[in-house]
């Protein structure tokens, strides 16, 4: 269904001094709200350990803007307090934030583009006067030939160092190379992570936040020019700040421009790698915990021949007919989808790996969630209130190794709590009444596990 379980630990000894790490993908703002609804219904599950109190956060694209505050100390009720504007501590993200216009590039482009277009022809003939010594002796031999014997064989000969001149000179405005590197300009996101981070009195360094804390902070994004993947983190690449760090790994190509960060162009972390797995076990995590929100939806589609339309016709609607957006949807969620279920394979193979993996996500024939546009700032509340539906169902389904796999590192779980949130959902009598239990903080139950 939802839930995709390495099992390689001995689970009925109990771990001594675990180490626990949560994994966050991407996701947009849709997977964002879905990953935040999961991550309460998670913690809804859980008794005496929550989200903020695991060791390792590794976070890309959303899923680095929701690891840095969780490894803060911020919990999710109090994150999606901050999307509907009622927290205390955060203030409210809006639509602004992340959807702020790239100005400068849509003003600065196309003039540039018209400036040099303008320059292009004087200027060329400025550098073909430049080399007119030497090009008038390149083409005195061909010239005399033309004139002694004139072709088209020859005049090609004559016109042949003029061209090459002119390629050799300034380019030509190509009018592609100053379309604008992306749509939008994500510096906003970086700025309300740093001011929030300075309002609540957070560490915005990460060896600040490890010693502060004792927890840690890995977050990765992919260098523009060469292609590879970064990771920033207190024992890693520190050279930025968490907010700037976050900003390189939400930089989602087309839809933001590049983060260029102290000379260097970032883009979004999911390019290089799904979810970053093995950071979290290359820094010693014995548990894993992944949330991925993207998952290929299975739409099962049965074909019959039509002997009238000497055809085969579907029993439903294919994919395809929904046109060209959810065919790159699907084509996406695929090629992320594949990429982590590669690594898993190869922990499930690897005889070195002894910890486990419970990786989360939406049912393959979530319809509803697959239907969210993953960059639609509105979608945020219900998709919340999906994920928080979706993660419950699919842990129950699986609830009992779930629940072994928890005990044997120390983490009790129980039912009551999620059980209540359903309830109340299902009675909301508006949107508002149906999420409000979202926001509730479920504090953790000091319990013996031996007693328990």
């Amino acid at each position: 269904m939802g839930i995709t379980i390495v099992q390689k630990s001995d689970l009925t000894v109990r771990k001594r001094n675990p180490r626990i790490a949560l994994v966050l993908a991407g996701g947009a703002i849709s997977g964002g709200g879905f990953k935040l609804g999961g991550l309460k219904a998670f913690d809804d599950f859980l008794v005496n350990r929550k989200t903020t109190d695991f060791d390792i956060y590794v976070g890309l694209s959303a899923g680095a803007f929701l690891a840095a505050p969780l490894a803060s100390g911020v919990t999710p009720p109090e994150m999606l307090r901050s999307l509907e504007g009622s927290s205390e501590e955060f203030t409210q993200f809006r639509a602004f934030d992340f959807y702020q216009p790239n100005y400068s590039e849509f003003v600065e482009r196309p003039i540039r583009y018209i400036l040099d277009l303008a320059t292009f022809i004087p200027g060329s003939i400025l550098d073909l006067v430049a080399k007119s010594p030497a090009l008038a002796e390149s083409i005195a031999g061909p010239v005399r030939d033309f004139v002694r014997a004139p072709s088209i064989t020859r005049a090609a000969d004559v016109l042949r160092p003029l061209g090459q001149a002119l390629l050799d000179g300034r380019p030509f405005p190509f009018p592609l190379d100053y379309v604008p590197s992306g749509l939008f300009d994500n510096v906003t996101i970086e700025r309300y992570l740093r001011d929030n981070l300075e309002r609540r009195r957070m560490p915005n360094g990460f060896k600040a936040l490890f010693q502060a804390r004792k927890k840690e902070l890995y977050i990765s994004a992919m260098n523009l020019d060469s292609a590879e993947r970064v990771v920033f983190g207190h024992d890693e690449d520190s050279s930025l700040t968490i907010s700037e760090a976050v900003q390189a790994s939400t930089a989602l190509p087309g839809f933001y421009r590049p983060a260029r960060i102290r000379g260097i162009d970032y883009v979004d972390g999911g390019v290089r790698r799904t979810a970053n797995i093995d950071v979290a076990i290359d820094h010693g995590a014995d548990l894993v915990i992944c949330y991925n929100p993207f998952r290929p939806f299975s739409n099962r589609v049965v074909r019959k021949y039509d002997p009238q339309k000497d055809d085969y016709v579907a029993e439903g609607v294919q994919l395809a007919d929904r046109g060209m957006l959810t065919i790159l949807n699907q084509v996406l969620r695929t090629l992320l989808h594949s990429r982590l279920q590669l690594g898993l394979l190869q922990y499930q193979d690897d005889p070195n790996f002894k910890g486990d993996i419970v990786l989360i996500e939406p049912a393959e024939k979530d319809l509803d969630f697959f239907q969210m546009t993953p960059i639609a700032f509105w979608e945020r509340r219900r998709a919340a209130q999906h994920g928080y539906a979706s993660v419950t169902q699919s842990i129950e389904i699986h609830y009992d190794m779930i629940r072994r796999i928890m005990e044997s590192y120390g983490i009790l779980m129980t039912r009551k709590t999620v059980s209540e949130g359903l309830q109340r959902m299902r009675t909301g009598e508006t949107p508002e009444e149906a999420t409000d239990f979202l926001t509730r903080e479920v504090p953790s139950r000091a319990i013996s596990i031996a007693k328990a």
